[in-house]
């Protein structure tokens, strides 16, 4: 994944409401990119570029709530905050039951709509870890051989090594063998870490 400062990309289709909002994140030294339109951000979207979206629900064309769902789509997890007016309250509700991070009501103070934005920053920081440590164990995952995955699926429900040879049909010397190379291989310190990383894999993903 690529490196750099997380970006706030503002999607909304009035120009003084961008204008603004760079201005605002500018002062607090928040890298900020501007879309006029959904189908503007969509066209250069990069997943793997950190930051998250300040975006409006009702805009001419593609809605907010049309966006989320292409990024959904996706299978993104960039956290949105939504900006609605008055009567969108609802919307904004079916944005958050559909994975939004937060949503703030026009008209808003500046600084909530900052407290938000860093929040979803660092909840987009947050999952971009756990995305980096699960790819490392889909990775190391594919280095153990059929028979020492087939002694991790059963460590990790909790069997000990006796019922694991009853089980696979080995002795229980062998069993303790796969097990040490699979702690090596899964570069785990101790079972537990071992468990939680195996676990940590079936997770859902997503900026909720």
């Amino acid at each position: 994944m690529k490196n750099g400062n997380p970006t706030v990309f503002v999607i909304d289709d009035d120009d003084a409401v961008r204008s603004s909002l760079r201005l605002l994140f500018k002062s607090y030294g928040l890298d900020t990119v501007l879309h006029a339109s959904a189908d503007d951000f969509l066209a250069s979207y990069d997943r793997a570029r950190a930051g998250c979206v300040v975006l409006d629900v009702r805009m001419p064309g593609m809605s907010g709530l049309e966006l989320q769902q292409r990024l959904n789509a996706l299978g993104a997890t960039i956290p949105i905050v939504f900006i609605t007016g008055h009567g969108d309250v609802p919307m904004a509700v079916e944005a958050m039951q559909a994975g939004a991070y937060d949503f703030l009501q026009k008209p808003f103070r500046d600084d909530d709509l900052l407290a938000r934005v860093q929040r979803a920053l660092a909840r987009d920081a947050e999952l971009r870890t756990l995305l980096r440590a699960r790819h490392d164990t889909r990775d190391r995952l594919a280095t153990l051989t059929p028979r020492e995955r087939d002694v991790l699926d059963l460590v990790v429900v909790g069997k000990a090594n006796k019922v694991i040879a009853a089980d696979l049909g080995l002795s229980q010397r062998t069993v303790e063998i796969h097990r040490a190379r699979v702690m090596e291989k899964m570069d785990a310190a101790s079972l537990a870490q071992l468990v939680r990383m195996v676990l940590d894999l079936e997770r859902p993903e997503g900026p909720g």
